[in-house]
């Protein structure tokens, strides 16, 4: 132990106290840690033209004037950097054998987005993204970030939970369709205890960094994230006198492998005024390199449902890896269970295959195909689901 703690203190004494996340990428607008996946939000076929004409915009803005020169507030390029708008649309068409779902959801909108992000005095990066579904609108993130030093990053607003690798995964950048039934039940995307759904997101407050500089690529051992937050899911205010508090701890040995511990305490209090504790963990191995990735992930959770108040036990496990054949194509294996009572007698199943076809950075389809083993009290179901899924950045 204390040759852990010598080791651990040579390594932070060696390294500069803070590594300005400027100087690496001025233009940076992503979180710029390398435990989580990428905020790509790009803009698309037409957005582009839009934010090139804003950037030209602000250029002109601020040439000096050969009169009257320019009002303050409008020299706006040395405080904030041109906005970056973009969005997408997905769709397709869902199957299902299983009887009684009518065949499923057939022709249906996924979702479309609308999103526009950037930075504020260099050091301050923003986002706000919206989302329409058929006729239903609503906020999906709203935040701004303090993100001057690896090493310690604050962000606040609404934003993806702290629990998880898979959950913060924008959805036009996961290419394996269908989000593990971990992520879907207890990461909060449509939470088992029966709130609404929100993407795994909430209201609150975090901090986060990434520690420790090694190896000759300069790659970071560890990594901490903490976040505050009301658990209630988004755009909704605190139902109760008490906060969820959700974390992470994380090692990355070499660059692209890393293991993580997360855990999540709190409750959720439904409309009709009943309250129901969430006491979650999960252990992640992620591995992302040479466009390879492999990640497999364990997480139970101790806590009734709205309907259940009563505590109870769930727990789900999956494993995945992703395939590059091409440099357009790249398919993904997975192997998904969730147990809701955590027991083998209520546990579904899921294995599939989704062959990423990527015809453009802004365009792809997805087709994919899954075999479902789910158990009730009733029996075992046995069947199968087909998805169709096209996308694109407009």
């Amino acid at each position: 132990m204390k040759t852990i703690l010598a080791l651990s203190l040579g390594m932070l004494l060696s390294m500069p106290v803070f590594a300005d996340v400027n100087q690496e990428n001025e233009n940076t607008t992503s979180t710029a840690s390398e435990f989580a996946p990428k905020e790509n939000y790009e803009e698309g076929f037409l957005t582009h033209y839009l934010n090139e004409a804003i950037a030209k915009g602000m250029d002109k803005a601020d040439e000096p004037q050969q009169s009257e020169g320019v009002e303050y507030g409008r020299k706006v390029t040395d405080y904030v950097s041109a906005p970056k708008f973009g969005g997408y649309v997905m769709g397709g068409y869902y199957y299902s054998s299983k009887e009684g779902a009518h065949s499923g959801e057939g022709f249906k909108q996924k979702n479309a987005r609308f999103y526009v992000s950037g930075t504020i005095l260099k050091d301050f990066g923003y986002l706000v993204q919206v989302q329409f579904t058929n006729d239903k609108f609503h906020m999906k993130d709203y935040y701004i970030e303090w993100r001057k030093y690896k090493e310690f990053q604050v962000k606040a607003g609404q934003f993806i939970r702290v629990f998880g690798y898979e959950c913060p995964y924008n959805p036009f950048e996961f290419y394996d369709h269908s989000y593990a039934q971990i992520s879907q039940k207890l990461c909060g995307q449509a939470d088992r205890v029966s709130e609404d759904k929100g993407g795994g997101r909430d209201q609150g407050i975090q901090i986060q960094g990434d520690l420790f500089s090694i190896g000759q690529d300069g790659h970071r051992l560890l990594h901490y994230q903490v976040m505050l937050s009301n658990g209630q899911t988004i755009n909704s205010a605190d139902m109760n006198s008490q906060k969820d508090i959700s974390g992470c701890i994380a090692i990355q040995p070499v660059a692209g492998l890393r293991f993580a511990f997360w855990g999540w305490t709190g409750n959720f209090t439904g409309s009709n005024g009943v309250t129901v504790g969430r006491n979650r963990y999960m252990v992640s191995a992620f591995y992302d390199k040479n466009d390879w990735t492999v990640r497999a992930e364990y997480a139970h959770s101790t806590g009734g449902k709205l309907e259940d108040v009563g505590d109870n036990k769930a727990q789900g496990w999956y494993a995945t890896v992703g395939i590059p054949c091409t440099k357009w194509l790249k398919c993904y294996l997975k192997y998904d269970a969730y147990q809701d009572h955590a027991t083998k007698d209520d546990q579904r199943t899921v294995w599939s295959i989704a062959p990423h076809i990527a015809l453009h950075k802004n365009l792809y389809f997805l087709p994919s195909f899954g075999y479902v083993n789910e158990k009730t009290p009733g029996g075992t179901t046995n069947y199968c689901e087909i998805f169709a899924e096209m996308a694109f950045r407009f």
